[in-house]
């Protein structure tokens, strides 16, 4: 098994009222000596804005803002701005998020020139009731009954007639095109899938009903192992590496004693053809363990949104325990190796 150093807690709540209930699942993203940390900052009611926070090399704050660097302002996101991730791709930032209004939760996009004023772009996951896209999955009949028969999650009992939009989330950018194409992560439980567009204007309701009718081609990866038995999701955004693009995601585990979020798990995909799975870990990078991991707002969780790579190693930033930012490091190049013994089998065709 690769070894993996915990660094420990790099940020904890303060007393400013965006951010008194807890911080967590950082967007990261390196420029030269500089990390810059975009982070999700809660207050009371669990309503969510983003934080700020700059690193000298991987591990040494040097600036944090006293108030929010983005708030939600929008009806989409009335209730709170959650779990950013973020890229560059040529010359714009890519800050992808969860906008969440209460009730619905879908990916929205920011996007940058300069990292210091973000203009927002709206919801680009579908906005179909969870019926609709129940509709379309089960007429094409092809993709695993667990994306569609999840009516407890989606339908109260105190409100069955509600329709609920369906819940897209963890959005992450390829940190560049990929056979000229823009390419994102997204998540509908309980896998992975992709889209791979030329603009995101093609984003329309057609594209997502013909998406949906033939979803099975666009799942990336399933649920596998036990330690994400329950359902999986995007985590940082992929790492460009010699042997393919290497992804760190969440595997949620059910328990006896509840959801254990056993993040930072790891995948290789194909670099031209990023729906080729060339090696997967069989056991989790980096599950819950110490005391910062396994209590907080939420037990037992690892919940990965961002890497920095310094020479040879890479800093993982996560969530622990939905409660503070931490931060765990491994060599890159011992990863690799250690993915590389784990082969998959199996051609996809091309984007």
């Amino acid at each position: 098994m690769i070894e993996i150093k915990r660094e420990g807690v790099l940020l904890s709540k303060t007393q400013f009222e965006f951010e008194s209930e807890g911080v967590l699942n950082p967007a990261v993203i390196r420029e030269g000596d500089n990390v810059h940390l975009f982070y999700r900052a809660v207050q009371h009611d669990n309503y969510s804005s983003i934080g700020y926070c700059k690193l000298n090399g991987p591990l040494t704050i040097t600036e944090r803002w006293a108030k929010p660097f983005m708030i939600p302002d929008l009806d989409y996101e009335s209730h709170g701005i959650e779990d950013p991730r973020i890229v560059k791709i040529d010359d714009t930032y890519y800050m992808t998020y969860t906008a969440y209004d209460g009730v619905n939760a879908r990916g929205a996009l920011a996007t940058s020139k300069d990292l210091l004023t973000f203009e927002k772009q709206g919801i680009i996951v579908s906005s179909i009731t969870y019926a609709a896209f129940v509709a379309l999955v089960e007429q094409a009949g092809k993709v695993n009954e667990n994306y569609y028969l999840n009516h407890h999650f989606y339908y109260q009992e105190s409100d069955p007639e509600k329709k609920m939009i369906l819940w897209d989330k963890n959005v992450v950018f390829f940190p560049r095109k990929i056979n000229g194409k823009l390419v994102f992560l997204h998540r509908i439980r309980p896998g992975i899938q992709l889209v791979a567009v030329e603009s995101l204007k093609e984003l329309t309701e057609e594209f997502w009903e013909t998406y949906f009718l033939n979803l099975q081609d666009h799942i990336v990866i399933d649920p596998l192992f036990a330690h994400e038995s329950s359902y999986i999701g995007s985590g940082c955004p992929p790492i460009e590496t010699e042997h393919g693009w290497l992804l760190i995601y969440h595997g949620v585990q059910e328990t006896d004693g509840g959801r254990v979020y056993s993040a930072c798990a790891a995948v290789l995909l194909d670099i031209d053809n990023p729906l080729k799975v060339i090696a997967r870990l069989p056991y989790p990078l980096l599950g819950p363990e110490t005391e910062y991991e396994t209590r907080g707002e939420v037990n037992n969780v690892v919940f990965p949104t961002g890497t920095a790579l310094f020479d040879d190693t890479l800093f993982i930033y996560y969530g622990a325990a939905d409660s503070e930012i931490a931060c765990a490091s491994v060599s890159i190049s011992g990863l690799l190796k250690e993915l590389l013994t784990y082969l998959s089998d199996g051609e996809i065709p091309l984007l």
